[in-house]
Parts: C-alpha cells; sequence; structure tokens
C-alpha cells in the first residue's frame, strides 16, 4: 500500500509540484493549504508522514509539531519541514520540537525523495504491526500497550520507542550514540547521557515485574537488552 504523505504548504505551485513529485515516486499525497486543513486532516487512515511548510496562514509549522506531539494518536507521525528559513538558529528551534528533519528551498525532487526515504528508512522499525513478546513482556506496536502477561504497563512515548528498538534488536550491545541515532534520529540535537535519562524512566517502568533487569548496562560500552540476566 502507498505511503500516505501529508503536505502542509500555502502556496498553489509548491504545493501541486510537491504532490506530483510524490505520485512520480508510488507515494499517496494528501493536502493542507493552512494550519486549521492540516489540523483537519490528522484523522484515520494517518498520514506516514507530514512535509510542513514553516509559515502557514493561522498558525506557524512550530504550533503544528506541538499540536502533533501532545496528540498520543499522532505524536509518532515523522515531520519533515519545508522551509526557506536557512538560519541555524531556526533549523535546531525545528528539531527541537519534534521535527525529524528539515529541508531548505529551492530543493531538487531527487533530494526531497532521497531525504523522505532516509527519514521512513529510520522510523520504519516502529512500523512493524507483530506483537513482540520476551518472557511475558509483550508489545503491541498497533494499540501502543506493553503488557507483562496480563498486566499493562505505563510508560512514556521515548520510553516505549526505546523498548521498541531493545525488543527487536535483542542480545547486542549498543552504544549511547547508536541509541540515540535508531531511536530519536539523526537530526535531533540531544546529549549522550539523555539517553541514560530514559534508561533510567524505561528500568522503573518495568521494574514491577522484574523485568527492569532485561536493560542491562555494558560497562564503558552502553546497553543491551537480554533475557539472560
Amino acid at each position: 500500500m502507498a505511503k500516505r504523505i501529508l503536505v502542509v504548504e500555502d502556496e498553489a505551485p509548491i504545493r501541486e509540484m510537491l504532490c506530483f513529485v510524490l505520485e512520480q515516486n508510488d507515494y499517496q499525497p494528501i493536502e493542507a493549504e493552512d494550519y486549521d486543513s492540516a489540523i483537519s486532516m490528522l484523522i484515520e487512515p494517518w498520514p506516514d508522514l507530514i512535509l510542513l511548510d514553516w509559515m502557514l496562514p493561522g498558525g506557524t509549522g512550530i504550533q503544528f509539531i506541538r499540536h502533533l506531539k501532545r496528540e498520543a494518536m499522532t505524536r509518532d507521525i515523522p515531520v519533515m519541514m519545508l522551509t526557506a528559513r536557512g538560519e541555524e538558529e531556526d533549523r535546531v528551534r525545528g528539531l527541537e520540537v519534534g521535527a525529524d528533519d528539515y529541508i531548505i528551498k529551492p530543493f531538487s525532487p531527487k533530494e526531497l525523495v532521497a531525504r523522505i526515504k532516509a527519514v521512513m528508512r529510520r522510523i520504519s522499525p516502529m512500523a512493524v504491526e507483530e506483537v513482540i513478546e520476551i518472557q511475558g513482556l509483550s508489545l503491541d506496536p498497533s494499540s501502543h500497550r506493553v503488557m507483562s502477561e496480563t498486566q499493562p504497563l505505563e510508560m512514556g512515548p521515548t520510553e516505549y520507542k526505546l523498548l521498541h528498538f531493545f525488543m527487536t534488536h535483542p542480545e547486542r550491545v549498543y552504544s549511547r550514540e547508536q541509541l540515540l541515532n535508531h531511536v530519536w534520529g539523526t537530526n535531533v540535537y540531544v546529549e549522550d547521557r539523555t539517553v541514560d535519562v530514559h534508561i533510567r524512566r524505561l528500568r522503573k517502568a518495568l521494574e514491577l515485574t522484574g523485568h527492569d533487569r532485561m536493560v542491562q548496562t555494558v560497562r564503558g560500552t552502553g546497553y543491551r537488552f537480554s533475557a539472560r540476566y
């Protein structure tokens, strides 16, 4: 099934060009010309990715991303910002609020498609729909539920992503930098020590059922997820 991409752009010629390029590359574009119509497009079936202009009638791209991240059903949709703003401060601000990539106008169709594919590759592990189960701990990507036997476990969205990555890549050791790249994405400006904070939170969420022992520190290297204690 073709990936659905929401194109949020107020300039009709640019929007039409983007939709044409997407269709030529087997994506299914859906269009929004302002902030309110973009918000109204956030319905099932959810977009697989959003191409988002920085300045929009009725609101800004930053406000739109903040809205996305507040809602459980949309917070994991990847966002690429399209903008003429090339200043580093603006790029960093966009990434800090949750954009996955940032492409500056003017850009070539070839570059756009390459960047879309790169973002899709980064988030593709999260698109696996099968329930993952290891030693009584199960994670259901379709419902975003984590269970220990019949007991639901509560955790934040970043801890969920971290656990999902660990459960789909068990028994391997990952450095903090590798975890940042795989879980947060390569264009996000966060410190290595951020990983330690979320590891602690993940262990606390798993502590109730003893599964916190599966999140193991490998001294001097990083972390691994293992059923062997």
